[in-house]
């Protein structure tokens, strides 16, 4: 009898020790639970904070241009307390921007067409054809993404008056061109690496040419990069401030950024000068509205090849 009362209280210990040892788990999953619904939790609430606080100044920005001059002299933070088009209607005759906006199309357009096509052709050169010195020339080209606007723009604009293309759209044109294609050479450079050479050598056994195989073979592959590096570039043309303020200093072929800066010193009507910056802003927000997927899936894939 003693032996089996000795056994029982040895099997209710250690049920009780089993019992607690579940126990103790269940908490500590309860509580490894708890932590990450509270860190998903504080995660959500920073970025709903960050988001509000980087489109708070875009919403200021469209109330004040739907405002009345007295409701923006009278509480110029507040939002939507009136509406009236009539701002837009002055930016566009007074303030010139229909002017501005074409300007704006002539100075981005041609110059990311440049940045396109020769970076896709420099890619592809520089990822496929071998001859000697192609690695150091590369990185002759990289040193354009090391070297500052700033440190040249005193320089470039007396090249440019001496050659005749100041205050000219080409000109304008040209450096816009030309200050993006480091950046763009890079991009399609590492598109153009990741293929496999079996196509390109197919295409050669096939009786293709050089041009043929670059145009009809290699290019369809690259062509989601091309149109991302379009994207991005015709963002970065168009939302371009000192080369167009330094290049053009007669004021004629101003594009939206130089207008918008020129005419705000020029007027005291804040609703006029917050319309005038929707509408600067209007195209470039729809168009990466309509192509973000394109543009982040083209670059997270150059980023992944790279």
């Amino acid at each position: 009898m003693r032996t089996t009362t000795h056994t029982g209280e040895a099997r209710l210990d250690s049920g009780a020790a089993a019992g607690g040892s579940d126990h103790a788990s269940d908490l500590r999953r309860h509580g490894e639970r708890a932590y990450k619904y509270a860190m998903r939790g504080s995660k959500h609430v920073i970025l709903i904070a960050y988001g509000l606080a980087a489109l708070f100044p875009l919403l200021l920005i469209l109330s004040t241009a739907l405002k009345t001059l007295g409701d923006v002299y009278r509480d110029p933070f507040s939002l939507f307390t009136s509406f009236t088009l009539s701002n837009f209607s002055s930016a566009w005759t007074a303030g010139d921007f229909g002017s501005y906006l074409w300007n704006s199309v002539l100075l981005a357009v041609p110059s990311t067409a440049g940045v396109v096509v020769f970076s896709t052709m420099a890619g592809y050169a520089f990822a496929r054809l071998p001859y000697r010195g192609r690695t150091l020339l590369f990185y002759l080209v990289m040193v354009g993404l090391l070297i500052p606007f700033f440190s040249y723009m005193i320089p470039l604009f007396f090249e440019m008056r001496g050659v005749g293309l100041l205050d000219t759209l080409v000109g304008v044109d040209c450096v816009l061109c030309t200050t993006g294609l480091a950046v763009g050479t890079f991009f399609m450079r590492s598109f153009f690496t990741d293929l496999p050479v079996e196509i390109e050598q197919a295409a050669r056994i096939d009786g293709c040419s050089e041009w043929q195989v670059f145009f009809r073979v290699m290019l369809p592959f690259c062509r989601s990069g091309a149109l991302s590096l379009m994207l991005y570039m015709f963002v970065q043309n168009w939302n371009s401030f000192l080369v167009p303020l330094l290049l053009l200093p007669g004021g004629s072929y101003r594009p939206v950024t130089t207008g918008l800066y020129s005419w705000t010193g020029r007027t005291n009507d804040y609703g006029a000068v917050a319309a005038g910056t929707v509408i600067a802003i209007l195209p470039v927000v729809v168009i990466f509205l309509l192509t973000q997927r394109q543009l982040i899936r083209g670059f997270a894939a150059g980023a992944v090849k790279g």
